[in-house]
């Protein structure tokens, strides 16, 4: 079977164009040369934006001088009102503060006390799934969510507010575009920031059913009886230099982006490598094998079983690849810079693109195949060095990037080990992008027992 077919690179796309594709679908609008470039200029009446795609320069703004470069507004204009001021669109003293105290949370053994809620999700994503024409992207959102709830909150998606928290946040993705007219556009801070009806009142409704689970927690944590998950490690930890702990407002920030970084992404990654197992069987019956180390969580075969899921790890790595979740990353430059001998002016938008880094012409062997052996070669890892960022890079990286690195392998083996997926003739899934990557009308596929 022929590897998975790239979004459709126009060779040239006009100014007009490009701003209609680039609010509604951001990868249509991708011309083919940006797959070759290593920097491209884009301009606008109010800013100019630089595309990176070489990997010296992305590390520049990633790695060497994050500070240089904070977030841009532009993106955080549009998750403004379910984010707040969350760990993912703050900048300066405030963003290192949270990340102070939120990332001891996702250290040492903190995996492997999560583990055990992880299979617990795994083996109810298991029973939950039917067989026969499925679409994939609800169930992989439905799983995606039961991990997040069962490792934050120490209860599973079932729970009656989780599953109000489920249905609201599906609302909000489907109505939020990645970008609102602000980031086209400096608007006042006075100025509507021109969200839709329905956006700002399902992120109304997600964040007051988040509040609600906030504020039982703390009232746990102060009765001595709260449970040994991530949010109470979160919320009784201490910033170290100011000695303060997240208020229940900063809090509800916080989970928020939780639910969307860890819920939405990883749905997405597992939709699409369902999808490319699919697609190629030969690598479906290879994960099939491994997964015969699969035990009960509780023996030996517990967290040690993710060292022998070497193939199922490098699958969704392949898929992360090929479909990385956050597709753009955007920062803008606080002073000027030279880049590439060009004179970039202060507070121009910096795009660091996974989506064309991991599909780069000059950066990868076979760009657009579907490989996962090109994990344990000698040119894959030197790719994967230089141009491979699913989790960003540097100071910002996603504090739960080892977390999703055991969740995604473990759940796709344990479904792959209970079922066999198909692909579904004339339903081949169309990638876009709105929060994440995901498919136009969903990834239906054929689902039977193994």
């Amino acid at each position: 079977m022929m590897p998975p077919k790239p979004v459709p690179r126009p060779d040239r796309v006009s100014l007009w164009r490009y701003l209609k594709l680039f609010r509604h679908d951001i990868l249509s609008a991708q011309p083919a040369r940006l797959y070759r470039a290593w920097m491209a200029e884009f301009r606008t009446p109010f800013f100019r934006s630089y595309l990176l795609n070489q990997p010296d320069l992305v590390a520049e703004v990633l790695k060497a001088r994050p500070d240089a470069f904070p977030k841009s507004d532009r993106v955080g204009e549009g998750l403004r009102p379910l984010l707040g001021d969350s760990v993912f669109l703050t900048n300066g003293e405030t963003w290192k503060r949270q990340r102070r105290i939120i990332d001891p949370a996702f250290e040492g053994g903190r995996l492997r006390d999560t583990f055990p809620a992880m299979w617990a999700a795994g083996e109810q994503a298991v029973a939950r799934m039917q067989t026969g024409e499925v679409e994939i992207e609800e169930q992989m959102s439905h799983a995606a969510a039961d991990v997040i709830f069962r490792t934050l909150f120490s209860f599973p998606i079932e729970n009656a507010v989780a599953t109000r928290v489920f249905h609201e946040f599906r609302a909000y993705q489907r109505t939020q575009p990645i970008l609102n007219a602000a980031a086209f556009v400096p608007l006042p801070r006075w100025m509507p920031r021109g969200h839709r009806a329905q956006t700002r009142a399902s992120a109304r409704s997600i964040r007051l059913l988040i509040t609600e689970i906030v504020t039982r927690r703390m009232v746990e944590i102060g009765a001595g009886a709260a449970p040994d998950d991530l949010a109470t490690k979160i919320m009784t930890t201490a910033d170290p230099v100011t000695g303060a702990r997240f208020t229940a407002e900063e809090m509800v920030d916080q989970v928020a982006i939780f639910f969307l970084a860890g819920h939405e992404t990883s749905a997405s990654a597992l939709g699409w490598a369902l999808y490319l197992l699919a697609m190629f069987p030969e690598w479906q019956n290879k994960v099939a094998a491994e997964t015969a180390v699969l035990g009960d969580p509780v023996d030996d075969g517990g967290f040690g079983v993710m060292s022998h899921l070497r193939i199922s790890r490098d699958v969704f790595r392949e898929a992360l690849r090929l479909y990385p979740p956050v597709p753009m990353m955007v920062r803008e430059n606080i002073g000027p810079e030279q880049f590439r001998n060009r004179h970039i002016r202060p507070r121009s938008q910096m795009v660091i693109s996974p989506w064309h880094l991991h599909r780069h012409e000059r950066l990868w062997d076979n760009p657009d195949g579907f490989d996962p052996a090109r994990w344990q070669t000698d040119g894959g890892k030197k790719s994967a060095r230089e141009a491979y960022i699913p989790f960003s890079a540097g100071a910002r990286v996603c504090p739960g990037a080892g977390f999703a690195m055991v969740e995604g392998p473990l759940l796709l083996a344990m479904l792959i080990r209970a079922f066999r997926f198909e692909v579904v003739k004339g339903a081949e899934p169309v990638p876009v992008a709105h929060l994440t990557v995901r498919a136009k009308d969903g990834i239906l596929l054929r689902v039977s027992a193994r």
